[in-house]
């Protein structure tokens, strides 16, 4: 029995190679590599997300951006986590959304904040407008994709540009100078574990891309310079409802973030409004009989 705390709970290393030595090479041209060791062979990373989050929507109206997303991550079919927030405040005037894997997702809320700590050591008056914060998650999100380990994440960046010097340089927008994309103050732009990125007034991940999306453009597109915040609301809440219905992954209470000139405000745990009884009351052999 070996008596010495510090060497309880690791390999003995008379059969196996120290730690230090397996650091420092790679298993198959380790020299000191046994048989009986862990598999030789390339190194892997996540081949596929583990616990993962659904739909991201987000939508442009008259005085800002609003991005919703739902508190549940679930482990494969299980809803596992009920109280996961996954709409974050980047700054003043930024917030992000974010699908997938929520271990990465919550990788990338700490390299956002080394960002905005980094930015505000410098005491140059300069600010992260929502467009240089989608521009660095599209380099990082690509960087990442070309080592073979992305990250498994879908985002929504959206906010309220105050730098007009930041909307006409976004190479997301449009680049026709006439285009209103490129003088318009409210961000809206999404990127993925690709580091594909396009940008529309009303835009939504995972299941929502095909459940929301309909809704969103039937209320939102075109109409953006006209919606009001009450009128976003009720879309959002309805695209959630929606969803709430038809995704199995998805729960009945949401965050929504709201990006406006004065600042990004975040409301957490909005109930979704929904009529499980009437819509099941209406399936034949559905609960008990009514007695007579």
């Amino acid at each position: 029995m070996e008596h010495m705390p510090e060497t309880w709970g690791r390999p003995r290393n008379d059969v196996y190679p120290s730690f230090s030595e397996l650091s420092l090479f790679p298993q198959h041209t380790n020299p000191t590599h046994h048989s009986h060791a862990a598999p030789s062979g390339p190194t892997t990373h996540t081949q596929q997300p583990i616990v993962t989050g659904t739909s991201v929507i987000g939508l442009k109206f008259k005085d800002g951006v609003m991005i919703a997303t739902d508190k549940l991550a679930s482990y494969g079919s299980l809803a596992r986590f009920k109280d996961v927030e996954r709409v974050l405040k980047v700054g003043e005037y930024t917030a992000v959304g974010a699908g997938g894997d929520v271990s990465d997702y919550q990788y990338i809320q700490t390299v956002l904040d080394n960002l905005l700590i980094h930015e505000e050591e410098q005491e140059d008056g300069h600010h992260l407008t929502p467009t240089h914060i989608h521009t660095y998650l599209s380099r990082l999100m690509y960087a990442r994709r070309t080592k073979m380990n992305p990250l498994w994440n879908a985002l929504l960046v959206g906010g309220y540009n105050t730098s007009t010097t930041a909307i006409s340089h976004s190479p997301t927008l449009l680049r026709n100078p006439s285009s209103p994309d490129t003088h318009d103050p409210r961000f809206l732009a999404y990127v993925d574990l690709l580091g594909t990125t396009y940008a529309a007034p009303s835009l939504a991940t995972g299941f929502g891309a095909h459940l929301a999306i309909p809704l969103l453009r039937n209320a939102v597109d075109g109409k953006e310079d006209t919606l009001t915040e009450e009128e976003a609301r009720k879309v959002v809440a309805e695209c959630m409802k929606v969803l709430y219905y038809r995704d199995a992954r998805s729960i009945d209470v949401y965050d929504l973030a709201v990006c406006t000139e004065s600042g990004v405000k975040v409301e957490r745990e909005i109930r979704v409004e929904s009529e499980w009884k009437v819509l099941a009351g209406e399936v034949k052999g559905y609960g008990a009989k009514p007695t007579v």
